[in-house]
């Protein structure tokens, strides 16, 4: 019988310490990788958030440019009250044919013959229509400008703002473009007089909505977002604050509250338009609350912000040492004393950035209030919350589905007002963060 051999052992010749370099280095060397993937996707992020805000900015800086023109207007009474009873009928003054005061003073400033009537149409063209409620306007409050000859800055038209901004290519054929070739020796004539120029457009912030590119713009849609932001402010600060309060300090630990903080962390997932059927629902059909009015909106935005706050608050809330509630009641104070005078005070920098945080969330959401009616064509400002007004968000919505040319300007002029609101708003939560922040 034979013996079992065993094979021979290999032995490794290679130091211990040299294996142990090896993993040392491969340590490193995944380490070293890591940071260049992380590198990378910070430099991807940034280098889309900037081609965002170039595309955005490019687009939308000349919404805040606006051309004007300026003409001396003969504010004829053979025209604006041949009668003579504006004393007596003060609606004579709404009702004058105004548009034929511009053409006159367009024709005289031009130098065209009035017999021409197709000439005199291209010129005329060249003036926003919303001339007429201006002159309106500036009569119905000065009536003692009839009969006189005052220079008023008139509004260029969508189409002649664009070519003296250089957004039309005028070298194409005239049959392509909206722009006349006559239009276009017009203006350039005016501009050497001084009458047709480029200056601060401050109608983008006061105008309300308007089918002229050139007459519309967000004022209303501030006002209504100020209304609904100042709605989910009230409401949402003391509820969401309160709940907090309760559920992280007197709350007993038990399966429905455990079932509600889920169902908290779960709302604050919940998609927008969820809300805005929830309000459609609720509010609009059910309350018989006005569509398209400010307080909707400001309710849903509530709803929706509601967990936000929550969530913020009970983490600001553990965050407080629990040393400070135990020194508070061992030196005497009761639970709401030690809650109100003690750990709120140090939780409130991270109560109200997590509030401004869910306040910028509200302020751009759009599905929510697109569901509720807030996309009425809105002129007049609104009085209160009760009245139809519209938001930014929506606005910016509304301007992206028009077909005019000058509407993509205003569309990226109104993204550009929005990101700095949402800009100024992250700031300040974290500057109260920081300037308040307690560390432990």
């Amino acid at each position: 019988m034979t013996d079992l051999v065993s094979p021979p052992v290999r032995v490794s010749t290679r130091p211990a310490e040299t294996r142990r370099d090896i993993g040392i280095k491969r340590r490193y060397a995944a380490e070293r990788r890591f940071r260049v993937y992380g590198l990378s996707a910070i430099v991807l992020g940034l280098f889309f958030l900037a081609l965002l805000l170039s595309t955005v900015v490019s687009k939308g800086y000349t919404a805040f440019l606006q051309t004007t023109i300026t003409l001396p207007i003969e504010f004829s009474e053979k025209v604006i009250d041949p009668k003579n009873e504006r004393a007596t009928d003060p609606k004579q003054l709404l009702t004058a044919n105004y548009p034929l005061l511009v053409r006159d003073a367009l024709v005289k400033q031009l130098g065209i013959d009035p017999k021409k009537r197709p000439l005199v149409k291209q010129a005329t063209d060249m003036v926003s229509a919303s001339a007429r409620t201006q002159l309106r306007d500036l009569v119905v409050a000065d009536p003692s400008v009839i009969g006189k000859t005052v220079p008023v800055t008139l509004l260029a038209e969508a189409n002649i703002d664009s070519a003296f901004k250089g957004q039309i290519d005028l070298s194409v054929n005239e049959s392509n473009r909206k722009v006349k070739d006559q239009q276009v020796a017009w203006m350039n004539q005016l501009a050497e007089a001084g009458v047709l120029k480029k200056s601060f457009n401050t109608g983008i912030f006061t105008f309300g909505a308007s089918s002229r590119p050139e007459a519309a713009g967000v004022g209303v849609a501030l006002i209504g977002s100020l209304y609904m932001m100042l709605i989910v402010l009230v409401l949402s600060l003391p509820i969401g604050v309160a709940a907090s309060i309760y559920l992280e300090e007197f709350a007993p630990k038990n399966r429905l509250t455990d079932l509600i903080e889920v169902n908290i962390n779960n709302l604050a997932a919940v998609p927008s338009i969820v809300y805005g059927l929830l309000g459609l629902a609720v509010f609009v059909n059910f309350a018989g609350m006005p569509r398209s009015a400010a307080l909707v909106g400001g309710l849903v935005l509530t709803l929706m912000t509601l967990p936000t706050i929550i969530i913020a608050t009970r983490a600001a809330l553990k965050a407080v040492p629990p040393s400070i509630r135990a020194a508070a009641l061992g030196l005497g104070a009761s639970r709401m004393q030690t809650i109100f005078h003690h750990v709120l005070p140090l939780a409130m920098p991270g109560i109200l950035t997590g509030t401004i945080i869910g306040l910028a969330h509200a302020l751009g959401e759009t599905a929510p209030l697109l569901l509720i009616g807030m996309v009425a064509f809105v002129v007049d400002y609104p009085g209160s919350p009760l009245e139809p007004s519209t938001a930014l968000p929506v606005q910016i919505y509304m301007w992206a589905n028009e077909a005019e040319r000058a509407f993509v300007e205003r569309t990226s002029g109104a993204i550009i007002i929005l990101l700095i609101f949402l800009v100024f708003m992250n700031l300040g939560a974290i500057l109260l963060r920081r300037r308040f922040e307690r560390r432990w």
